[in-house]
């Protein structure tokens, strides 16, 4: 009896009423009203989605500040496919910073270079194919660029691109997975150690913005199960410690939006939503992005937003940052920024 109830449900569907014919539009209706995001989603509405929305509502960046972005697109050309321009494009970032870009050479086409003029990438010198990787899309033209942790030549990944600007250096950066089992955990311990002397060293000039991936939940509250991954990737004492070891410098510096949301806790403040076993509709996340800011930048750091709303072109969701700008003198000239690396060449050439 079965089958002859599947004909009769395909044979009402054939003739559809007005009424029903009706019905659908208006739900096709709500559902586009539905896949444009709002300028900050409701914490209890997390979708699943392999789509990002088709529109957003940002106000525009007041003219005294910089607006910067972290995000870990998970394959930058996939996330072109999804609609990561739209969202760019809305956001209108004074200075944008992705993670794991999964190419293995400059690929301006994939970003508007009207609107980002400087585009700096870097991709792995070991062999590795489709992984790692790391580029910055700039409307400022930066002083100088760097790739990887020099003198240190452990960054054979592509995961570190450092712009400086008048006033502060920008540090985007892809930390390493400590892997499954912890295989490269001593290597992620290392890489920490590595990076907080790189920044000190960068700190004798001038202040540092420390931004991407980090790959470490830091507290107890920045993961929605903290007891059952105490020996996860990301969450062991050692990627902790070594957090915390780059906090506690002195001056110390600072965790901005922990700094600015203390006692955030919910889904909200998550940047990281597997795939797997619907994690991002149960709410299961981790924030694993994140401003690091030395001190003396704080009184001009505005706000921290997670876009929570921005889903469907990765696992990660974007980070952003507004920073007051500080006086500074005027460039005078068209002088090319200064490249330490092969990769660095500004391709607005």
């Amino acid at each position: 009896m079965a089958p002859a109830k599947r004909k009769a449900a395909v044979a009402v569907e054939s003739s559809p009423t007005k009424a029903t014919l009706a019905a659908k539009k208006t739900a096709v209706a709500a559902a586009k009203k539905a896949k444009a995001a709002p300028a900050d989603a409701d914490a209890d509405d997390f979708p699943t989605n392999k789509e990002m929305p088709s529109s957003y509502d940002y106000p525009p960046t007041p003219e005294d500040q910089w607006k910067l972005v972290t995000f870990n697109v998970n394959s930058l050309p996939a996330a072109v496919k999804k609609g990561f321009k739209a969202y760019v494009a809305a956001e209108q970032p004074t200075v944008l910073c992705v993670q794991e870009t999964k190419v293995n050479e400059p690929m301006a086409f994939l970003m508007d270079r009207k609107s980002f003029p400087h585009q700096y990438w870097s991709s792995p010198t070991n062999g590795k194919k489709g992984y790692s990787g790391t580029a910055v899309f700039s409307k400022v033209k930066p002083l100088s660029v760097r790739y990887g942790m020099k003198p240190s030549t452990m960054d054979d990944e592509g995961r570190v691109i450092t712009l400086e600007f008048d006033d502060f250096f920008l540090i985007n950066c892809y930390t390493p997975n400590a892997g499954d089992k912890l295989v490269r955990l001593p290597f992620r311990q290392e890489w920490d150690r590595t990076m907080n002397t790189y920044l000190t060293s960068l700190e004798a000039t001038k202040p540092v913005v420390y931004t991407g991936d980090l790959n470490v939940a830091h507290q107890r509250w920045d993961l929605s199960r903290p007891d059952t991954n105490t020996r996860s990737a990301g969450f062991t004492i050692e990627e902790r410690d070594g957090f915390s070891a780059i906090l506690s410098t002195e001056p110390p510096r600072v965790d901005t939006f922990r700094h600015l949301y203390p006692e955030e806790k919910s889904a909200r403040c998550y940047t990281f939503f597997s795939y797997r076993f619907m994690c991002r509709a149960k709410k299961l996340g981790w924030r694993l992005d994140y401003f690091v800011a030395s001190q003396q930048l704080l009184p001009r750091v505005v706000d921290v937003r997670v876009r929570s709303e921005c889903y469907g072109a990765s696992d990660h969701v974007p980070l952003v940052m507004w920073l007051k700008k500080g006086e500074v003198t005027p460039a005078t000239g068209d002088e090319e920024p200064k490249v330490d690396g092969k990769e660095g060449a500004d391709d607005s050439a």
